[in-house]
């Protein structure tokens, strides 16, 4: 697979024509890069294809790590008509709980917006409690708009589809207060010093730096564990899944069930209460 930078731009631009998000965007781009890096010299078949997904298992990914990878090496083959290389996925049994490690507690948020605040950084505070409070992907953060803030509702356009999603009023104050500071009078309102919109990259270094004067562990700080935390809180408030599907922006309620485990530690204690050991 010699000289695939040109591909991988064409693949690009095919990806950005069929409305895939900049974050989906980026991740297929780096695992194609890190296949071509690998391949090296070498040529492009059914079996060296196989010998990747072969190296990642050997490397210590993770089954749903490796499958991730090979979706978006799957959609870069069939875009360039190599439907023979194509891999298929590895059998993983659905998880019935979720990693601790990565759970992001309401305590813990709570105490992330607090070290935000008390550093000064006002506008990772309100970009937090936006994507928390609102259950949006942090590639819909552009959608909240001086314009949505004094509606008190946002209109997500993403991936084909369209869908509004309301404020709470708190935020809509919050947001408008912001703005008028920072002097925006209209248009996006989480913006750099330069007017350009924050990158995904930006937003994810910035949460992370608050992980430490948070007490937070790391791996359980990143903008889509936010999302993960509305969905359950929103979840135990109503109790209506298709609702919650909707207002994240899910085509099945399949999707949102993942967003709905509970960590290994309540499962064991659901186990626990069954009674079924004497």
């Amino acid at each position: 697979m010699n000289d695939t930078d040109n591909p991988i731009r064409q693949f690009t631009a095919h990806l950005r024509a069929a409305g895939r998000s900049p974050g989906t965007i980026e991740k297929y781009q780096r695992d194609v890069r890190a296949f071509s890096a690998w391949l090296a010299d070498q040529a492009l078949t059914a079996e060296t294809a196989a010998a990747w997904r072969d190296h990642l298992l050997q490397s210590g990914y993770a089954a749903v790590t490796v499958n991730s990878m090979l979706s978006a090496l799957n959609r870069f083959f069939r875009f360039l008509g190599r439907d023979d290389c194509r891999l298929p996925f590895l059998r993983v049994q659905r998880r019935t709980f979720r990693d601790p490690a990565r759970e992001l507690t309401k305590e813990e948020y709570q105490r992330l917006l607090e070290a935000a605040r008390g550093s000064g950084q006002e506008r990772l505070a309100l970009l937090m409690e936006t994507i928390c409070s609102t259950g949006i992907r942090v590639s819909e953060l552009r959608y909240i708009t001086q314009e949505a803030a004094r509606s008190g509702q946002a209109e997500i356009r993403l991936k084909g589809k369209i869908r509004t999603i309301l404020l709470p009023a708190r935020l809509c104050r919050k947001l408008q207060k912001y703005a008028k500071k920072q002097k925006t009078v209209s248009g996006e309102i989480f913006l750099t010093r330069n007017g350009a919109p924050l990158s995904r990259r930006q937003i994810w270094r910035e949460m992370k730096e608050l992980c430490r004067r948070a007490g937070v562990e790391p791996s359980r700080v990143f903008p889509h564990n936010l999302r993960h935390l509305f969905a359950t809180v929103f979840y135990k408030a109503c109790r209506d899944i298709v609702k919650l599907a909707d207002v994240l922006g899910h085509s099945s309620v399949n999707t949102t069930r993942i967003y709905l485990l509970t960590t290994g530690a309540e499962h064991a204690k659901q186990l626990d209460r069954l009674g079924l050991v004497t």
